[in-house]
């Protein structure tokens, strides 16, 4: 558990001042979770942190496709 948490840590302060971190970080903290039990905390970790970044840019990309199908003219 004490390697999860350095991991984690480091993880944290080295995509803590990237914008393209954004989903890495809980992804990586659920990952190092889920790969410890499993045997694999630091494969766990890596792994986490790329399905999260996956996730939250097609989040963005959906919010984004959204938001520019709304018509421009219709005001509330």
């Amino acid at each position: 558990m004490k390697a999860v948490l350095i991991c984690v840590a480091v993880l944290g302060s080295v995509f803590s001042t990237s914008a393209d971190a954004k989903g890495c970080i809980k992804g990586a903290i659920v990952g190092g979770i889920a790969g410890h039990f499993a045997g694999h905390g630091k494969l766990g970790a890596v792994a986490g942190c790329v399905i999260g970044h996956h996730e939250a840019s097609k989040a963005d990309e959906e919010r984004a496709n959204h938001r520019d199908s709304r018509d421009p003219d219709h005001k509330i």
